[in-house]
């Protein structure tokens, strides 16, 4: 089985709530996860599966707590060549053309850091969807199963 790093962009806790269910959910299916609030680069580096759960502020922005991970993967480019990625992007569709701009950022950032995306990102509208977990669990479920081993 695999260990999944699951990295976390929250403003108002809602992303960090939906982390901690996905981390059961992805213990629970026989994996392991860490859940990680304040990331370095090492952190990406080190990390054999990779899942960005976050939230999106201001235009289009990342959180600030994974901000800092974004530039620092950004500006020295680590190849995370063949590494198995997804995305969970929380935002709110009013904002038109930065919805989820945050996950948005980061999965071109992962694809152009050659990591390997399993499946499609996730974008949940906080318009449509007040509780991400209905709309993340049969996503989740789907993403394991077409993890390589």
């Amino acid at each position: 089985m695999s260990h999944i790093s699951i990295f976390v962009g929250s403003v108002n806790g809602g992303a960090e709530r939906l982390s901690d269910e996905v981390a059961n959910t992805i213990e629970q299916a026989g994996h392991t996860a860490s859940v990680i609030n304040e990331a370095s680069l090492d952190d990406v580096k080190n990390a054999s599966h990779i899942l960005i759960v976050t939230s999106t502020t201001g235009q289009g922005d990342i959180p600030s707590n994974l901000a800092g991970l974004y530039f620092a993967m950004n500006s020295t480019f680590p190849m995370l060549t063949d590494k198995p990625f997804g995305v969970i992007a929380m935002g709110d569709r009013c904002y038109g053309d930065t919805f989820c701009g945050a996950g948005r950022s980061f999965d071109e950032l992962l694809r152009d850091l050659q990591a390997k995306p399993v499946g499609n990102r996730l974008e949940i509208d906080a318009c449509e969807d007040f509780e991400p977990w209905p709309v993340t669990e049969p996503w989740l479920k789907a993403w394991l199963e077409k993890l390589p081993a």
